[in-house]
């Protein structure tokens, strides 16, 4: 089994517990293989959580959930230095966090205050925490997996753009279909009649067949040798660029857009159509893997202005604009 088989199998064990969310899946392996950091945002109950648990329970890792609520303390997600006496004497000692872990899931993000938001910034951008003048690395496979509720505002503080900036995607995950919620109900009943007996020979039978690390590092060094043409590079630059002087290509473009995207989006779309192209089976990127990733690099760092909001428009909206506009090379 290859490189690109180990992937593809362990998208099909989290498919296994996961109904009608198949775009999340594609997602959340994305990002672990473009070795990014992802905001999920979607309802309460549309198995936000459990994909990434899903991804979790299937690889070799270290899993932390750290419940985001308003009296977090920064402390609490890093750790701090803890006084510890013995026989021998007594020293600061530094007591990990939960961010300290492979796959990091950021719950309700927006309901802590922006001290504790930023005090995953430097974790997800340096891939490194600083506490009392001391730096502690992450492990060398690290990722920080964010879900908030999109429409409930009391208690909650919304992320400052230069977060969400740091985010490689934005996945939104809406209602599953009819025949889906159908396979939902039966999914779970089915996990409930199993019997103890049954889930413990279940869960061995996971824990034997986890995706090891070194299959995610074997992918990265396949995918950063994925090639991009001068053309699909200029590609990319021109739909950022379109983002930034909307004026050039559309009146009513530009009336919709209030700031366009940073430098970061460029790069995000570089790794993420590398990921997408390799994820399909070709050594090479084309037009439509950008477009296939354009909704999810741009729509957390496209910042719209009150007229697009009050026609309505969403920023899935006005980036399906942009490229319609932008001539496909």
């Amino acid at each position: 089994m290859d490189t690109r088989e180990h992937i593809l199998a362990l998208q099909t064990r989290m498919a296994q517990s996961i109904v009608g969310q198949q775009e999340i899946i594609e997602r959340l392996l994305m990002g672990l293989l473009a070795n990014g950091n992802l905001l999920i945002e979607g309802l309460p109950g549309l198995a936000k959580t459990r994909a990434i648990k899903a991804l979790a329970k299937n690889m070799d890792s270290a899993f932390s959930r750290i419940q985001f609520t308003p009296d977090l303390l920064p402390s609490d997600i890093t750790g701090s230095e803890v006084y510890h006496q013995s026989a021998q004497g007594s020293e600061f000692t530094f007591d990990k966090g939960p961010i300290f872990a492979n796959i990091v899931l950021a719950d309700e993000i927006n309901r802590a205050p922006a001290k504790v938001q930023s005090a995953l910034l430097e974790a997800m951008e340096e891939r490194q925490v600083t506490v009392a003048g001391k730096t502690h690395p992450m492990e060398p496979l690290f990722m920080v997996l964010a879900t908030q509720n999109p429409v409930e505002q009391e208690g909650t503080y919304p992320l400052p753009e230069a977060q969400l900036d740091r985010f490689l995607m934005h996945v939104t995950i809406d209602y599953p279909s009819v025949e889906d919620e159908v396979k939902v109900i039966e999914l779970v009943r089915k996990e409930e009649q199993l019997s103890q007996d049954i889930q413990q020979q279940k869960r061995a039978d996971e824990q034997a067949t986890r995706t090891p690390q070194d299959v995610i590092f074997a992918a990265r060094k396949e995918i950063a040798m994925v090639a991009v043409d001068s053309s699909i590079s200029r590609y990319i630059a021109d739909i950022v660029y379109a983002t930034r002087t909307p004026e050039k290509y559309d009146e009513q473009l530009a009336s919709w857009i209030s700031i366009g995207v940073s430098p970061r989006a460029s790069i995000a779309f570089d790794k993420c159509s590398r990921v997408n192209a390799w994820l399909n089976g070709r050594d090479h990127v084309l037009p439509e893997d950008v477009r296939a990733v354009a909704v999810n690099v741009l729509s957390h760092r496209l910042a719209l202005s009150y007229q697009a909001q009050g026609e309505g428009l969403d920023a899935k909206a006005v980036i399906s604009r942009i490229i319609e506009l932008v001539a496909i090379p």
